[in-house]
């Protein structure tokens, strides 16, 4: 595709279809008509999957007031008569079913699948309308099925490189981290924070269950991850099983102190590790270090 239509791509699509002349066949429109509804149909490639029933009760209800204020935008279908498939404006359309509406305005207009499908994306995603899994499978279409690059993509849409690249790698998550995502209990900024993360659906989970933002998302997933590698680590220097002394020795400080005890004992010294449940046992150990009791 030539420079030029993409760049006319990524100024979004009401100044595509309000562009005269020009070289991409997405510029040359039919004009805004009254279709029925039952002419349309959703497109199969549309990024955006989930239209939860609750905004589209909502819409319904602003339609059924008002009715639709933007046109769906959609190409004919070719073969069949009177049929045309949606390019943007799916979640209107199933909106305007449930309110009740017969007709609905539409812009049709000339498109390939590639520009229908680069457009489905412009639109959602400068709209804000796409979850970001959505997002990313869209970048993922783009470039799977028409060979753009991440460059491309990122010029299409407005955005930076590293924001298509960091989208794209969403799809790496987890299973539940994406079901969080997709319910919208997860932003974009949670998600890129779970990326590699070797924890990831706890950690979601534990996000979702305490309501934390995305800068405590960070700090805990960048203390366990080298809380992790710290483990890993002490696995491959991990000393000498412990001889019949040293498990003499903790179980004499245990009965000493009536808490767990942990000697690490390595040729150079080691570490003495005390467990505690609570602070009044924490200030009990300190008391009998300083000699009070």
């Amino acid at each position: 595709m030539a420079e030029a239509t993409r760049s006319r791509l990524g100024r979004g699509l009401a100044a595509l279809i309000g562009d005269v002349g020009g070289e991409s066949s997405i510029e040359r429109s039919h004009g805004q008509r009254k279709l029925p509804i039952g002419s349309l149909r959703p497109n199969v490639r549309n990024p955006r999957r989930i239209f939860p029933d609750a905004e589209l009760d909502e819409l319904a209800a602003s339609l059924r007031e008002r009715g639709i204020i933007q046109p769906i935008v959609a190409r004919a279908v070719r073969g069949e008569a009177d049929a045309f498939e949606i390019i943007a404006g799916e979640r209107r359309w199933r909106a305007a079913q449930r309110a009740g509406l017969h007709e609905v305005p539409v812009v049709v207009v000339e498109a390939t699948d590639d520009e229908a499908l680069q457009l489905a994306v412009v639109e959602n995603v400068q709209r804000t309308d796409l979850n970001p899994l959505e997002e990313a499978e869209g970048y993922r279409a783009l470039i799977r099925d028409f060979s753009h690059s991440q460059d491309d993509v990122a010029r299409m849409v407005g955005k930076s490189r590293s924001h298509v690249a960091n989208t794209l790698r969403l799809q790496t998550l987890p299973g539940r981290v994406k079901e969080h995502i997709h319910s919208g209990r997860l932003s974009a900024g949670h998600a890129r924070a779970l990326i590699g993360h070797h924890d990831a659906e706890r950690l979601a989970d534990e996000i979702v269950a305490r309501g934390l933002n995305v800068r405590q998302v960070e700090e805990i997933a960048r203390e366990t991850g080298e809380k992790s590698g710290k483990q890993k680590n002490a696995k491959t220097h991990a000393p000498a099983a412990k001889n019949a002394n040293t498990m003499a020795l903790e179980k004499r400080l245990s009965d000493a102190l009536g808490l767990a005890v942990i000697i690490e004992h390595r040729e150079r010294g080691g570490t003495l590790t005390i467990r505690y449940r609570s602070l009044d046992q924490l200030d009990d150990v300190i008391r009998r270090l300083e000699g009070k009791r």
